[in-house]
């Protein structure tokens, strides 16, 4: 994996035999997203992360070998993507925490998030379908575990209500990144009492 990182802003590109993706991360406040995976509806949920998180995204190059199945790529997406916010940023400088209750309609996702420098993830969603479009709604899962694995946070994604699957994937992504935008804030002091991040 190559890694790139400038003043506020982190590239990041992995090639396997199986996908090859190179993105770019900022934290510019601008919350923009260019570029596509080709899969719509998750170009909706990556488009949905930036503009609530305020992490501008650019998607500089997606190669999946998609005739075996699209895992691969949303599983490596997950992976260049925490790793390029993790090299972005700080943790130490950080407010650390950050939670949110967001609904859309009838669905009600609770994301809680810790800058740990521990990945952890509790992932607590239900769908009553198998597919949002043509893409497979179990994908979210493993986009979630390889960000948080990378990324080296806590997160909690927990659904409280819901019934479309639409609905209940959109709400994830913004407590998600409402929460994430909590945590990024600097709070100038280590918030830890052991005086460090692991």
């Amino acid at each position: 994996m190559l890694v790139e990182k400038r003043f506020n802003a982190c590239s990041v590109e992995r090639k396997t035999s199986e996908t090859c993706i190179r993105i770019e991360l900022k934290n510019d406040g601008e919350g923009t997203f260019t570029g596509s995976t080709r899969m719509g509806f998750f170009d909706h949920m990556l488009k949905t992360f930036c503009k609530f998180s305020t992490l501008s995204l650019k998607v500089e190059s997606f190669e999946v070998d998609s005739q075996i199945d699209l895992h691969h790529g949303v599983e490596d997406f997950g992976i260049v993507l925490g790793t390029a916010f993790r090299e972005l940023l700080d943790y130490s400088q950080l407010a650390r925490f950050g939670y949110a209750v967001v609904p859309m309609d009838e669905a009600l996702i609770v994301a809680s998030i810790d800058l740990s420098g521990r990945p952890f993830l509790n992932y607590q969603v239900r769908f009553e379908t198998e597919r949002v479009g043509e893409f497979p709604i179990e994908l979210f899962e493993e986009f979630f575990k390889s960000f948080v694995s990378n990324a080296k946070i806590t997160l909690h994604l927990v659904q409280l209500y819901g019934k479309n699957s639409h609905h209940i994937a959109e709400a994830c992504f913004k407590s998600f990144a409402i929460a994430l935008r909590s945590a990024i804030n600097e709070s100038g002091s280590i918030q830890s009492t052991k005086g460090m991040i692991d």
